[in-house]
């Protein structure tokens, strides 16, 4: 009887546990469109859809979020470009390469790396990557997209590493034994048998990456220039969406068009991160069938 109280009370607690994190999702929601929905009377929801971001204007405001929405996604696509082979290739030589002996090595440099806070980096970017970027393509300043991308990059790639080994180990030895057996090579193994059995946890670890690089704020504030334009030219500076929040939500006046302006861009970023999580539950369940 015991036992069965203490069952049924585990059994209720993680329910209560999981439900709270559905509410929590769904106050988050209702928080912000309650911010937000006045916005849609004056100015109006087409308002959103100019081409420049002015929000304190003397002649005429305006709250156009697609130079926003186009910085943020210039650089996380050059982003996840980056990091991705780097990623990939790393986490195979860690898994299916490297010594005992190297693993110990590199593991504690890959954490290492997860673990410097966004601000530093950004101030490494500004110092020195921005310099050297508006050295090697002869420009005028070097906070760029580019220079953006690449920050971003090194800050997803210990993810994919990390989470991409872990996928790798995971693959039965029995699969790389068979293979060596037929008669195919250790590379052939690796990229035709290891690799492909371990699609699904690359693949969330590449989504787990591009998480990290969409919702990051102080990188892209302090190396991208902050200009909002629009433009899908790496070598321009650019104004993300996660940086707009934060450089102007301490300033705007409560309840004004601009303060309900930035709550539309807090959804448009929740729409696209649940977006991002269903399309990768779709290609892992797709890839799941096939397997």
């Amino acid at each position: 009887m015991k036992n069965f109280w203490k069952d049924h009370f585990i059994k209720y607690l993680l329910q209560a546990s999981a439900s709270t994190c559905i509410l929590i999702v769904i106050l988050i929601f209702l928080f912000l469109f309650k911010e937000a929905i006045p916005f849609i009377k004056t100015p109006g929801l087409s308002t959103l859809l100019d081409s420049r971001w002015e929000p304190v204007s003397f002649v005429q405001e305006r709250f156009g979020i697609l130079p926003l929405f186009m910085g943020s996604l210039l650089v996380t696509v050059m982003a996840t470009l980056l990091a991705i082979p780097f990623g990939i290739i790393a986490a195979v030589y860690i898994s299916e390469v490297a010594t005992p002996m190297e693993r110990e090595f590199f593991k504690p440099f890959i954490e290492l790396l997860a673990g410097i806070p966004s601000v530093v980096l950004g101030f490494f970017g500004l110092m020195v990557l921005s310099p050297i970027v508006k050295t090697v393509f002869h420009l005028s300043n070097g906070q760029t997209a580019l220079t953006g991308a690449i920050l971003l990059a090194l800050m997803a790639i210990p993810t994919i590493i990390t989470i991409s080994e872990d996928a790798l180990k995971s693959v039965p030895s029995s699969y790389k034994q068979a293979s060596l057996a037929l008669g195919a090579s250790p590379v052939e193994t690796i990229w035709r048998v290891t690799v492909p059995a371990a699609l699904s946890g690359i693949i969330a670890a590449v989504m787990l990456g591009m998480g990290r690089v969409i919702g990051e704020t102080m990188t892209v504030l302090m190396v991208t220039g902050n200009a909002p334009i629009p433009t899908l030219d790496p070598l321009e500076s650019v104004r993300t969406m996660t940086a707009t929040i934060a450089a102007e939500m301490g300033e705007v006046a409560n309840q004004s068009p601009h303060y309900q302006a930035l709550f539309w861009i807090g959804i448009l970023l929740l729409a696209i991160t649940f977006t991002l999580n269903f399309i990768a539950q779709r290609v892992l369940k797709k890839y799941q069938r096939r397997s």
